[in-house]
């Protein structure tokens, strides 16, 4: 090997943090008059400028079952990999890189965090692999991350990658309909899943942080099909309209009920919690409008329900609802439900029941796992339990309280 093939091949896989940045820098300006087709090109370009090979993104499909392969110029496009039992659900699952050794070098999966809320799984192989090589390949996988949620509104490409089965009109509805579906910070985490993934009407749930004030909404919209989806929309719409007024909870109630019943009349109603918490103190604050009451999980066991005075579902025009309280301690986890999921059941066969519900939630809660994983590990065994039958919506929204401050992450580096 000559001497100038060899300063080349030092240049080639410079992955010192000088040459990260660059890298990076010259990504990000590439990318923002980048069309969505020629996002993925581009990272595969950007990956074999560190000697990367074998690039590929794999996306979380709607029912949380597989991570689905993105197609695209450049890309190794595969079969879909099971979340449950391959490394890429590992680095999915757990949010952290996962190595595998494989002859001729390392195959890489990497997280796509938006956020705390992960998309799906950036998978690069590598000849060798150094710190420099984890730190590099870390910050390309946020930012990956980022353009693939920025061009997600530009385009249906990565919709349609993320679909096993045809999706029906009122669940295309209520997917445009929700937030983030993960958000962990240091003072609290939330996690939702909606089932069936890809025929769900009437459920839907929104969360929002303003400030120290953690707000929730799960709703169950009576009926089936496109007509609970589109009261499901018009009572998510009519709660973050109150919301973001920064009405009481009582008088969102009363909004939402009013907005409902002018729209569409007496005859149409929709079930709802909404709650608040304020992450500093642990004070929770509830409006329970025909809902389930939640269970407060303890030291990864169901030590209560949290039970209170109801009020009429809203859309009857109910009377101003009673608010509930209860003082949560660090850790502790309360989890939402809607109807569907404890009235299931075989033609012929008894409810699936709030009794088996706590059984499954305190065999999960003592896995001692991460809210998304948890989540979506349980309404995945409600399913098989269920024998995979599904004739009703059904939400499960978890939230944990952790306390303390996140005073920490702006504190600047000296």
């Amino acid at each position: 090997m000559t001497e100038g093939a060899r300063d080349f091949r030092k240049v080639t896989v410079d992955r010192s943090e000088g040459f990260g940045e660059r890298l990076l820098g010259v990504l990000l300006d590439r990318a923002h008059e980048m069309p969505p087709q020629l996002i993925a090109p581009l990272v595969a370009e950007e990956v074999g400028r560190i000697g990367g090979r074998d690039v590929s993104i794999l996306l979380q499909d709607y029912d949380q079952l597989m991570l689905a392969p993105l197609p695209g110029m450049r890309l190794v496009v595969g079969e879909p990999e099971r979340i449950d039992d391959s490394q890429a659900g590992r680095a999915f699952l757990s949010a952290t890189i996962v190595e595998q050794p494989q002859a001729g070098g390392v195959r890489m999966f990497l997280p796509l965090l938006d956020g705390s809320d992960v998309v799906g799984v950036l998978a690069v192989t590598l000849s060798t692999v150094d710190d420099d090589d984890r730190r590099l390949l870390r910050r390309l996988a946020s930012l990956v991350a980022d353009m693939l949620v920025t061009k997600n509104s530009y385009t249906d490409q990565f919709f349609q990658a993320r679909r096993r089965e045809p999706m029906s009109l009122a669940a295309e509805i209520q997917w445009s309909l929700l937030p983030p579906l993960t958000m962990v910070t240091p003072q609290v985490a939330v996690a939702g899943i909606l089932e069936p993934a890809y025929d769900v009407a009437g459920d839907s749930f929104d969360y929002a942080l303003n400030d120290d004030v953690l707000h929730v909404a799960v709703i169950d919209a009576m009926g089936h099909g496109l007509d609970a989806a589109v009261l499901a929309t018009v009572a998510i719409g009519a709660y973050r309209h109150a919301r973001r007024a920064d009405v009481g909870l009582a008088d969102l109630y009363m909004f939402m009920d009013t907005a409902i019943d002018k729209q569409f009349g007496p005859d149409h109603f929709v079930t709802a919690q909404m709650m608040r918490l304020d992450i500093g103190t642990g004070h929770l604050q509830w409006v329970n409008a025909g809902h389930p009451a939640p269970l407060l999980i303890r030291d990864h066991r169901v030590v209560q329900a949290l039970e209170s005075p109801g009020t009429l579902p809203v859309g009857f025009g109910g009377a101003t609802p009673q608010i509930s309280d209860q003082a949560l301690s660090r850790g502790d986890r309360i989890l939402f439900f809607t109807d569907g999921l404890v009235e299931e059941h075989r033609t012929g066969e008894e409810q699936f029941g709030e009794e088996r519900l706590l059984d499954f939630v305190d065999r999960a809660g003592c896995a001692g796992e991460g809210v998304q994983e948890m989540v979506r590990g349980l309404s995945h065994t409600l399913m098989q339990e269920r024998g995979g039958v599904t004739t009703d919506d059904a939400t499960l929204f978890l939230i944990e309280w952790c306390g303390g401050t996140a005073d920490h992450l702006v504190t600047a580096e000296t």
